[in-house]
């Protein structure tokens, strides 16, 4: 007989919102991580110039410049990688830790990471996206904390776009000011209006994490934000397919799409989004700014937040600060 008192699954529950952590001040010291790729010098110090000027401390992890010795698409070995996030993570003079790039390398060296020492840890400001998409996910369910899907230190839409570096600044510096999300093209793709948590990143790592210890098993009660880069639509339709067939999209309460850059034409992406999501019942907004765009506006997850998708407007409306 089963235990009818025993605690809900946590992968299967539906979402609740997860710990904050505090907004930074001036003169906090944030640290840079590489948890995926290798990245060019240069543009690492471009990107933490842009950090001192916002009055930041930024602290170089001694990896970060790291090339794996046979695979040159990794920042050092998985050990190393884990290493400099996880020291960063636990070190209570570090405020906010930032990755450096993405690529390719996340869940190589996830399963290395001390999740009970992580969790025991002071909740602190995570940023990344694209392959960081895997530690978003990990940092939810093994830690129970909210993170920052966002620009890259060293990307080049966070050192060439204004929007992007803002949207980043605000939302660490000043996050009440910062609560409304939405960009010019933002529209419904089905039109409605639902409340849930925030969740999500680049579609195919979520596809990816499915079966993992790190991913939920279900997306139920969240607002779901997507976006991804180079998958042409039929891959899109394989991975999009994938999730509805393994019932990790039931019960979603919303859907928002970002960028979708080198997916091939737009319309084509537009028409599968449809037709992959449209049959789920629940409100669509296309083109919300966050991705692997032009601009990456920096989104919370793990937070409570209402989707608008009606005829004039697209927006994702945060009833609570992305930081304390």
């Amino acid at each position: 007989m089963s235990d009818s008192t025993a605690a809900p699954d946590p992968g299967t529950a539906p979402l609740t919102p997860l710990v904050r952590a505090p907004r930074l001040r001036p003169g906090a010291k944030v640290a840079v991580v590489a948890p995926s790729g290798p990245l060019p010098a240069e543009r690492l110090e471009a990107g933490l110039d842009i950090l001192r000027g916002w009055g930041l401390d930024p602290v170089v992890a001694p990896h970060v410049l790291d090339t794996h010795r046979e695979f040159d698409y990794l920042a050092g070995t998985d050990e190393a990688r884990a290493r400099d996030l996880q020291d960063a993570w636990c070190d209570p003079t570090i405020e906010a830790v930032l990755c450096a790039r993405g690529g390719y390398g996340v869940q190589r060296m996830v399963d290395l990471l001390d999740w009970d020492t992580i969790r025991a840890a002071a909740p602190k400001a995570f940023v990344g996206y694209s392959d960081i998409t895997a530690l978003h996910e990990a940092f939810a369910v093994r830690a129970g904390v909210s993170t920052l899907h966002g620009p890259m230190v060293a990307a080049l839409t966070f050192l060439k776009d204004p929007a992007t570096q803002e949207s980043l600044r605000a939302t660490l510096l000043e996050p009440g000011t910062v609560q409304v999300i939405g960009s010019g093209t933002a529209r419904a793709l089905v039109p409605g209006r639902a409340r849930g948590v925030t969740l999500g990143g680049c579609v195919s790592l979520l596809a990816a994490d499915l079966g993992t210890p790190h991913a939920r098993r279900s997306a139920t009660g969240g607002l779901l934000l997507i976006e991804d880069i180079e998958e042409e639509p039929y891959r899109l339709d394989r991975i999009l397919t994938q999730l509805l067939r393994s019932g990790w999209l039931d019960g979603v309460a919303g859907v928002a799409l970002g960028s979708w850059a080198g997916c091939g034409p737009y319309d084509a992406v537009r028409t599968l989004m449809l037709d992959r999501l449209g049959g789920l019942g629940v409100p669509v907004v296309e083109e919300l700014g966050f991705g692997h765009g032009p601009t990456n506006l920096t989104v919370p997850l793990g937070v409570p937040a209402v989707l608008d998708a009606t005829a004039d407007r697209g927006t994702l409306t945060l009833e609570a600060p992305a930081l304390t």
